[in-house]
């Protein structure tokens, strides 16, 4: 087994530090045999539960996002070797892979796949759980597995930690044993320091952060250090490269100031930053190295490492030092680093990034133009959450403090909607309120301007929305004067504007000033995420609704804590099965019905969830619904007192001639029942076989004598 070597830019005190080689396996090996291991047994292969592998990406969704953009590049840098790469939690459970598709064929015999856990108390001596077990880097390679079963592989890992020095996942490269290289070790290294770095400037965002390295040659790469303080000078973290750089503890430092490591008062720093802001500077830490540094501090609300100050955003600017504000514990800040993703507000662009490939590049695209005011047109169905990611590109923006304006050009009648735009003054119109009437637009100065149904605008609104665009002011109706307006204009529709344009309904000058960024949002249907959306939409149901800015809003049907946060896997099989035509909104407004009606419950059941959820028109073309577990189990209906029994023959049954004609209501009998059994119970299967309505069959059903003592029609799975 190898381990991590000295860089030189690690402390000896970290958690990460070089394990001594000497020992490590036969130490894990003892430990293995601790726990009721034997080597030549066979692994557990068995994954944890869909449902508890959800919760366990959307609890490490903060790792997650900063973890996969890492892993695509591991990936690249390896193809080809019959190689793989995983993400681990805390824990050691697998909750995403990457790799050549012939090796992780044979990865998933080992359970090396989303779901396996790899603790060493679960497999016994392997990277991921030994790496996790030391806090350090290791590779074990073939017979070093304790496991025989295991010892075809060659894997090579690093735990990646908090800002604050926790441990909270791993990053490991598995292959053939035949493709072991000493480089791999190295690559997992630097890729999990990477996203080590990506989470430290996540968390500490809104914070004073210092890049520093004594050659200036390695600022901006992995071996720089790292340093966060709080706008009047306090320490909050430093990176690995930076607690060493300082020469002091993660503990020790807390102790620290800005003015104490770096001989230089926060407000002279500031001042620097706003008259040559990215110039290195030169700073002497205490022991008499100089080091070069760069500042940066990019405060979105006035906000401190999460916290909020009182004090106005011209302070900053001014230079002066921000009045003292209650910093909160470390243990605090840890809660926060690992819990920033299990409660997220509705209103942010890392809460709607669930793991689909296809909303991950749109979301992608949008963060990369954050704060320019380009206009952003948003594609999408009705009920795919366009709303939700116009707040987010608010929310996450720097124009977050002031107002999110939002205007549904379908709802509003034509003849009102120049008035709801625009504004007007008193008297402009019959009917106009006394003073007049500010307008959304003149509404959403300084903030965001979110136009939903753009597509329905009346032409002539077209015409004077494009004026305003272009000027940046607005004329209410019924005033000459202009009033400026600053606003960051976000639009959305569910139609076809090209083809509008084409028939002469949209502008093309308006639409040419509108797309400067399209995104199209995907269908429900169309999605690969739709279990961690459950599971997400349940959190929020359980723990209660946000409000439209996410703030906590009691809702009058909920009884707190009253309602299930699981669903059971035969109803998230309809789920799958289901094709949403009202996208989110359907799913949003189905899960609350069903938690309600399971209030008391474990789980959502199948029994819980609305009928209409199994209209035909909400089935997929490809659904087997006589699949197990597509519907719970058909109870036949009992035997009448007739010649003909359930399955029979209808055309020609048993004991007729090919002449015998049958009663009109046996026939119909036979086939209903016929139909029943094939399609196990499900009514909606069944009046699609018989090519009649579930109304239909509903009616002829209740004209059936139904024993009690054989249950009931599969209604709520129809």
């Amino acid at each position: 087994m190898q381990t991590a070597p000295p860089t030189g830019t690690e402390p000896p005190y970290a958690p990460f530090q070089p394990a001594p080689s000497a020992g490590v396996i036969a130490d894990a090996h003892e430990r293995s045999r601790s726990f009721g291991l034997c080597r030549h047994e066979a692994a557990d292969l068995q994954p944890i539960p869909a449902d508890a592998l959800a919760w366990a990406v959307a609890r490490n969704e903060v790792l997650c996002a900063h973890a996969l953009p890492v892993m695509e590049t591991l990936s690249a840098q390896i193809a080809g070797t019959q190689s793989m790469v995983l993400l681990t939690d805390a824990q050691g459970v697998v909750l995403h892979t990457l790799g050549d598709e012939e090796f992780l064929g044979r990865a998933q015999r080992v359970a090396l796949r989303p779901g396996g856990s790899w603790s060493e108390r679960s497999k016994g001596t392997n990277a991921i759980g030994t790496a996790l077990t030391l806090g350090n880097a290791v590779q074990v390679n073939g017979d070093e597995h304790f496991l025989k079963a295991n010892q075809f592989l060659t894997c090579s890992c690093a735990p990646i930690c908090d800002p604050l020095g926790q441990v909270i996942g791993a990053l490991d490269v598995s292959g053939d044993q035949h493709q072991q290289s000493a480089h791999t070790l190295a690559l997992v290294r630097m890729s999990a320091r990477m996203v080590e770095n990506h989470l430290f400037g996540k968390v500490y965002e809104d914070a004073v952060r210092l890049r520093f390295h004594a050659r200036s040659e390695f600022l901006g790469t992995l071996m720089e250090g790292l340093a966060a303080f709080t706008p009047e000078g306090r320490f909050l973290a430093a990176n690995r490269s930076g607690q060493f750089q300082l020469g002091l503890s993660s503990n020790a430092l807390q102790a620290q100031t800005f003015p104490s490591l770096f001989g230089m008062p926060m407000s002279a720093l500031l001042a620097q930053m706003r008259s040559a802001p990215l110039q290195p500077l030169r700073l002497g830490l205490p022991g008499g190295v100089v080091v070069n540094a760069v500042a940066e501090f990019r405060p979105r609300r006035c906000t401190v490492a999460g916290w909020m100050s009182d004090a106005p955003e011209e302070a900053v600017e001014a230079g002066n030092t921000v009045p003292s504000v209650e910093r909160p514990s470390a243990a605090a800040l840890r809660k926060r680093a690992h819990t920033q993703g299990a409660r997220p507000k509705l209103s942010s662009l890392r809460y709607l990034d669930t793991g689909d490939v296809q909303l991950a590049q749109a979301i992608d695209r949008v963060s990369r133009l954050l704060g320019s005011d380009v206009p952003t047109l948003v594609l999408g169905e009705t009920g795919t959450g366009k709303e939700l990611l116009a707040r987010a590109i608010h929310q996450d923006g720097p124009r977050s403090a002031g107002p999110f304006v939002a205007v549904n050009c379908a709802a509003i009648p034509e003849t009102l909607i120049e008035a709801e735009l625009f504004g007007y003054e008193e008297g402009a119109f019959t009917g106009a309120r006394r003073k007049g009437s500010v307008g959304k637009i003149a509404q959403a100065h300084g903030g965001t301007l979110f136009l939903d149904e753009i597509g329905d605008m009346p032409l002539s609104m077209q015409a004077r929305l494009l004026r305003v665009l272009q000027e940046r002011t607005v004329a209410p109706l019924g005033s000459a004067r202009q009033v400026p307006v600053d606003v960051h204009v976000v639009c959305a529709t569910h139609r076809n504007l090209r083809d509008m344009m084409a028939r002469g309904c949209f502008r093309d000058d308006l639409y040419y000033r509108l797309n400067g960024l399209v995104v199209r949002l995907p269908a429900l249907r169309e999605r690969t995420d739709l279990t961690v959306i459950v599971t997400r939409l349940l959190q929020a149901l359980h723990s209660g609704p946000e409000g439209r800015h996410g703030v906590q809003e009691e809702d009058p049907l909920r009884e707190r804590g009253s309602m299930p946060v699981r669903i059971s896997a035969r109803a998230m099989e309809v789920f799958v099965a289901h094709r949403w035509p009202g996208n989110l909104r359907q799913l949003s407004n189905v899960l609350r019905t069903a938690a309600l009606m399971a209030r008391g419950a474990d789980e959502i059941g199948i029994e819980h969830l609305p009928d209409d959820l199994f209209d035909d028109d909400g089935l997929p073309q490809h659904a087997d619904t006589t699949a197990p577990g597509f519907a719970p189990a058909f109870h036949p209906l009992p035997a009448r007192a007739t010649p003909r029994s359930a399955g029979s023959e209808v055309s020609s049954p048993s004991g007729t001639g090919a002449d015998t004609v049958l009663p009109w209501g046996e026939v119909e009998e036979a086939a209903l029942r016929h139909a029943m059994a094939v399609h196990r119970g499900n009514v909606s299967a069944a009046a699609r076989a018989l090519g009649v309505s579930r109304n239909t069959v509903y009616r002829r059903l209740k004209g059936l004598e139904w024993g009690s003592a054989n249950g009931s029609a599969n209604t709520s799975g129809s």
